[in-house]
């Protein structure tokens, strides 16, 4: 395949077995990202491997802290929503999180950084399109949510990118079509 090919080919997959994708696939995933594109050559990355029982870890993590940000509103509280929240890192039998960096350069930009590593999750999604893989980019309140940040060993200024949800297909992809790029698109001065 091309790489136009792989583009318009990859697919969100968020239904996966449990096999295991081997090290040597998720390297050459993280080898892929580190070649993304990023400013004053900053590589502003970090990528946390979770597999096994750091899922259930990340889980309760991500439980306790949905039952602090919903202490102000009880009502919205419910041991089925902790427990699904606890569940979420299950989906999956590995999860790449993938954090930005606050720039630690003077000239470096946060929002360059969050870019740059927006590039990396990218490549790494085409990489496991190629080698077959299902892959899916997920954040949500867990992303940013300070407690989870620090179980990561990440900064309140480092910010969480994606939530890389990786395994095998346990489905055939969606078709899609986007919208024509006609649609999105202004040509000036041309």
């Amino acid at each position: 395949m091309t790489v136009l090919d792989t583009i318009r080919h990859r697919r969100s997959i968020g239904k996966m077995t449990e096999q295991i994708p081997s090290r040597e696939q998720i390297e050459q995933l993280l080898e892929a990202a580190t070649h993304a594109p990023n400013h004053h050559k900053a590589e502003p990355w970090k990528f946390f491997v979770l597999g096994g029982t750091a899922r259930n870890e990340l889980g309760e993590i991500m439980a306790q802290s949905l039952v602090k940000r919903q202490q102000d509103n009880p009502q919205l509280r419910s041991q089925a929503i902790i427990d699904k929240e606890r569940q979420k890192p299950l989906r999956s039998p590995i999860i790449i999180a993938v954090a930005s960096e606050a720039p630690r350069q003077p000239n470096v930009v946060a929002i360059e950084n969050i870019e740059a590593t927006a590039a990396a999750v990218q490549n790494m999604l085409l990489a496991a399109s190629e080698l077959g893989l299902a892959a899916i980019w997920r954040t949500g309140d867990a992303a940013y949510d300070p407690e989870v940040k620090n179980w990561l060993g990440l900064t309140a200024e480092d910010q969480i990118v994606a939530f890389l949800y990786l395994g095998y297909p346990a489905i055939q992809p969606a078709e899609s079509q986007p919208q024509p790029v006609d649609s999105k698109t202004t040509w000036l001065g041309l």
